[in-house]
């Protein structure tokens, strides 16, 4: 058996007026979480790691003109849920989450991938905060205003 590794991504997708698009575990029914997922390999760069999971969990490409993925430069640590610890060699109890965003339209087109996810919504970064089941996640949410300088309601005008 191939082992996980302990280090992954956490990628908050958002609007310039901080809508943020949450996707619902197909696996968990009623875990909501942004875009997550491990490094494949340890050689595995995490912007590319992220950039690759956004695509896979949702369709986006982060393209780096359009869409860019901004690395937030922080990283959690934190006990893996006991639902997933298998996936991990005997032993593994933690891994280590480095957060990411990306800016998108709001009518950026999502395409959930049906293995991993059952659908997606996009909520008021408060409202999607309160619906993820992940702590880490929830707080990053709230980090939005602080990282992006964005704040509700006084969003720039997205340009065509």
């Amino acid at each position: 058996m191939t082992y996980k590794i302990p280090v992954s991504v956490l990628v908050v997708i958002h609007t310039a007026d901080l809508d943020v698009l949450l996707i619902e575990r197909a696996g968990q029914p009623g875990f909501w979480q942004s875009v997550t997922g491990s490094i494949d390999d340890a050689d595995e760069p995490l912007s590319l790691a992220a950039t690759r999971e956004l695509f896979e969990e949702t369709g986006i490409v982060a393209d780096g003109q359009h869409i860019a993925l901004l690395d937030w430069q922080l990283s959690n640590i934190y006990e893996i849920y006991p639902v997933w610890r298998h996936r991990y060699a005997p032993g593994v109890m933690h891994n280590t989450e480095h957060v990411f965003s990306v800016r998108v339209p709001r009518d950026c087109v999502v395409t959930v991938n049906p293995r991993e996810h059952l659908r997606y919504a996009w909520l008021p970064y408060l409202a999607a905060a309160d619906q993820c089941f992940s702590s880490s996640n929830a707080e990053a949410i709230l980090q939005l205003p602080a990282i992006t300088g964005l704040n509700p309601g006084l969003a720039p005008q997205e340009s065509t």
